[in-house]
């Protein structure tokens, strides 16, 4: 597998997220819509295959062929310039400012709701034969799931808020340490092997993923979806968004760069123990 040391990758995260926030403004949008782009198909292919086996787990076992192609072709998920681009602040990267990195953030948001939407609209015409047909039970699945994860939580108020918002935490963590894991082996099977385990858990355990969500609510208005775009804002766009960004960075980011790159001091111990002993002995 050719494992780098943790005191390693995490300098490449800082190296990454400085890179980042340096990138022209065309590549940062290229790579956002390819990177929304492929995860909203990976979707389509997990629920497909959940709706078609009768089994979740299945679904979740396949859904990370998408994570790991869009990070294996350098592309960027808002959920992983969240983790990372902050840290070239802490570090003190020069020229790296708020400024810069809200900049990336904001362009890396577009970039991924224009992939994923692309890939609704795209989708909605090819179940439907150009809104012709009924979608099929792949289609009418994705609307009951885009009412019971807007509506549903709606119904408990601040609590169903919370309960989007500490989903997205949850999510991010896994899946920032799916972008960590791009960066702890030097080969292809390696990488992916790392990548693949958090991603998984994350699917199978219902965590809510912005760029996903990019894709599974707008598709599911097309297909007969009974709620509005404001309830998908509101009710899980936003909290799962602002979930992310917490959950990422202070479970995965702020961790590893604590305690790998600015670690604290050594303890001391009182006397010179191994003397005594082997004095002793």
């Amino acid at each position: 597998m050719s494992y780098i040391m943790p005191s390693e990758f995490v300098t490449k995260m800082v190296d990454a997220g400085e890179s980042k926030i340096y990138m022209a403004t065309r590549d940062v949008l290229i790579r956002a819509f390819m990177a929304g782009a492929i995860l909203a198909l990976a979707a389509v292919f997990a629920i497909t295959v959940a709706v078609q086996t009768g089994s979740p787990l299945a679904g979740a076992m396949l859904f990370p062929v998408g994570f790991c192609m869009l990070y294996l072709m350098g592309f960027d998920l808002l959920t992983g310039v969240f983790m990372l681009t902050p840290l070239a602040l802490l570090d003190k990267r020069p020229g790296v400012d708020t400024k810069g990195i809200l900049r990336n953030w904001g362009w890396v948001f577009l970039g991924n709701f224009g992939g994923a939407l692309t890939v609704a609209v795209i989708m909605a015409f090819v179940f439907t034969y150009g809104f012709n047909t009924d979608p099929g039970a792949v289609g009418d699945k994705i609307a009951s799931v885009g009412k019971a994860r807007t509506l549903g939580y709606a119904e408990y108020g601040i609590a169903g808020w919370m309960t989007i918002f500490l989903r997205g935490m949850l999510c991010n963590w896994m899946v920032s340490m799916g972008v960590v894991g791009a960066m702890i082996s030097t080969t292809v099977p390696g990488k992916v092997l790392a990548m693949w385990m958090p991603i998984m858990l994350f699917f199978y355990m219902g965590f809510e993923h912005s760029i996903v969500n990019m894709f599974l609510f707008p598709f599911a208005l097309m297909m007969g979806g009974e709620f509005s775009i404001m309830d998908y804002f509101i009710w899980n766009e936003i909290p799962t968004v602002l979930g992310n960004l917490v959950g990422g960075l202070s479970f995965t980011g702020l961790t590893l760069y604590t305690t790998h790159i600015r670690t604290a001091p050594k303890r001391t111990v009182p006397g010179n123990f191994s003397g005594e002993l082997a004095r002793s002995n």
